[in-house]
């Protein structure tokens, strides 16, 4: 399969090339020739890391009327950096388009700025929830030529807790222009959104539903005592020095402890969790994706949207606090038919926990020696 066999153009085709994307993913298959032909609700269901951006984002820009300057498409996501991602690969995906205009919206920049830019001819709006109200109640952005809102990362932006901006936005939107939702699982919260202002006979597509996770992250786990925890982690990063990866812990006092002993022993890690200042996050970020650091520690929450390539491996230092953060951990790694590993450093009395991970999700846990 081709991605001129699924209708899209020749201009998109080459912005695809400059991304090194040659072939369509499963999702991709399954979703773009619908988008692109008729106006649907669409609901779509892949695992993290199948080229779901791609899958929407083209549809949406071969359905752009460039000579009109209104906002035609928007593109609602969790947090800023998968928004600034999304907005990035739209614009190179249109490179040898006509000219489409793309602005992405968020919390942690001046509004003013922003409402600036949105001055200028918008044709697709990539906006976190909250950011998209506060710019409504400023009257600072026209929703009113919308046909299309897509919902990327449903499961993250209900476990943000951005519930009722969603049924805010929705509420405005869903009448009269087409809903495509695209996630990774199909929690509760999920399934009340789809209910309440999704069409009943919205085309659903499910990739590898019997495989909640990407077959190319390997699970592995290993036990020690608590007080062991942090040498077993040095025992493993020396052995993978040359590799990049992320250590998740549960809580930021935990993070910032773990950064502690870990620079305390001259290892050069970066920390991310809810208490830095955006200033601050961005040097993280830039660092480990400019290469500059190796390892990332990082709370469930603060890593939200976080793409960075060649990422070999994920470390759940603590076990996450709901079984399904697993998905969203592990789904750091193994991204665009790489291969990763997920594993997960336990305490004796932890095994139970390990073990209800493995029957929920339908993953086989091997030991590390």
């Amino acid at each position: 399969m081709s991605f001129k066999s699924l209708g899209v153009t020749n201009q998109v085709i080459q912005g695809l090339e400059g991304l090194s994307i040659l072939k369509p993913t499963e999702i991709q298959v399954q979703s773009i020739p619908k988008l692109i032909k008729s106006p649907i609700d669409f609901i779509g269901m892949a695992h993290t890391g199948t080229g779901k951006t791609a899958a929407y984002s083209i549809p949406i820009i071969q359905n752009i009327n460039f000579t009109e300057s209104k906002i035609q498409a928007l593109i609602l996501c969790p947090t800023r950096e998968l928004g600034q991602q999304i907005a990035k690969q739209i614009f190179k995906l249109t490179k040898y388009t006509e000219k489409i205009y793309v602005e992405a919206v968020y919390g942690g920049e001046k509004i003013e700025a922003q409402i600036s830019s949105l001055r200028r001819k918008t044709h697709i709006l990539v906006a976190t929830p909250g950011r998209l109200l506060d710019l409504q109640r400023r009257k600072a952005v026209d929703l009113s030529k919308i046909n299309t809102v897509v919902l990327d990362e449903a499961d993250e932006m209900l476990s943000f807790g951005f519930k009722k901006d969603l049924d805010l936005i929705l509420e405005q939107t869903s009448r009269s222009s087409n809903t495509w939702l695209f996630s990774a699982t199909m929690p509760k919260k999920v399934i009340q959104i789809i209910n309440n202002y999704m069409d009943p006979e919205a085309v659903k597509v499910e990739v590898n539903k019997d495989q909640k996770f990407n077959p190319d992250i390997a699970h592995q786990y290993a036990i020690c005592d608590q007080d062991q925890k942090v040498e077993a982690l040095v025992f493993f990063l020396r052995s993978h020095k040359k590799k990049r990866g992320i250590i998740f812990c549960r809580t930021k006092r935990a993070t910032k402890q773990l950064h502690d002993q870990l620079t305390a022993k001259n290892y050069q890690v970066g920390c991310i969790h809810g208490d830095l200042k955006q200033i601050e996050r961005n040097k993280v970020m830039r660092a480990f994706k400019g290469d500059k650091l190796k390892v990332l520690i990082a709370t469930d929450i603060s890593a939200r949207g976080i793409d960075v390539d060649n990422l070999a491996y994920v470390f759940h230092y603590q076990l996450p606090d709901q079984v399904e953060y697993y998905i969203h951990r592990s789904g750091r790694t193994a991204r665009a038919g790489r291969k990763g590993v997920s594993i997960l450093l336990i305490a004796p009395k932890e095994v139970k926990y390990m073990r209800q991970i493995s029957k929920q999700l339908h993953i086989e846990f091997k030991q590390l020696q």
